[in-house]
């Protein structure tokens, strides 16, 4: 199979990704909504909602780009890969990491506006404190490990519900409520609603969240060795091939 050119790959993570935090916002709006001083319920439908949303968009837009629509699921693909020349290239890491995070914030308008909200309001939920960073850390590290070992033990088919039942049972067992994205957010923060977080608390959620990706990465080479290693994130949705003489090089993730 011969891969999209980049800039229909970048595009599909900008549209991707916007789109998810459209869903997480969006959502996290109209729970607060409809279900007005019941937290619990709130979260419940936001988790819902976004692990609907995110199977989806998998199913949408992993065969052009992999359906990253995370940084740090990019960067550990970039960084695995490099050894056996099978990860996302270098320069479609450059291209894939700003068209995630301005998607993300495109996404966060997009909802604000779809609820008759300015465009952009900063967060002022504060996330800070050590127990949300530790959740950010056993989030993220459980969603880069899960990626990469269906990557590596093609089980392609089971991505996109493996990957949003996670997300939506970790909205539950984590106490940060599983950002788990630095692009989401970042983007989250554009959005003075139920799902935002103030600007202050995204510096160490972010920091959470890469050390976390490197904890999954490193249960994957544990766990999985020799099993696949020249698989990529998008590998998950849509499997690598070589290239035709002259043809676009393939979708590394």
């Amino acid at each position: 199979m011969t891969a999209p050119p980049l800039a229909r790959r970048a595009l599909a993570e900008f549209i991707g990704t916007g789109l998810l935090v459209t869903v997480v916002v969006g959502s996290g709006i109209m729970a607060a909504q409809l279900s007005p001083r019941d937290v619990g319920l709130e979260l419940l439908e936001n988790a819902v909602a976004t692990a609907a949303g995110l199977t989806v968009l998998i199913v949408l837009f992993g065969p052009v780009s992999g359906a990253h629509f995370n940084p740090v699921v990019s960067i550990v693909d970039w960084a695995l890969g490099r050894k056996a020349a099978s990860g996302l290239p270098g320069r479609d890491l450059l291209a894939y990491l700003p068209a995630q995070i301005a998607g993300g914030i495109g996404g966060a308008m997009l909802a604000n506006l779809m609820f008759a909200l300015p465009a952009v309001s900063t967060a002022s939920k504060d996330r800070s404190s050590g127990h949300l960073w530790l959740s950010e850390v056993v989030a993220t590290a459980g969603l880069v490990a899960l990626i990469f070992a269906l990557a590596r033990t093609d089980r392609a088919r089971l991505a996109p519900a493996a990957v949003g039942a996670y997300i939506g049972a970790a909205y539950w067992f984590t106490s940060s409520t599983s950002f788990a994205n630095p692009a989401v957010t970042i983007a989250r923060a554009f959005s003075d609603t139920f799902a935002g977080i103030a600007p202050a608390s995204v510096a160490p959620f972010i920091a959470a969240q890469l050390a976390g990706a490197l904890i999954g990465a490193a249960l994957v080479l544990v766990l999985y060795p020799a099993a696949g290693t020249g698989s990529g994130a998008d590998d998950v949705v849509v499997p690598h091939a070589e290239p035709a003489a002259g043809a676009q090089q393939p979708a590394s993730a």
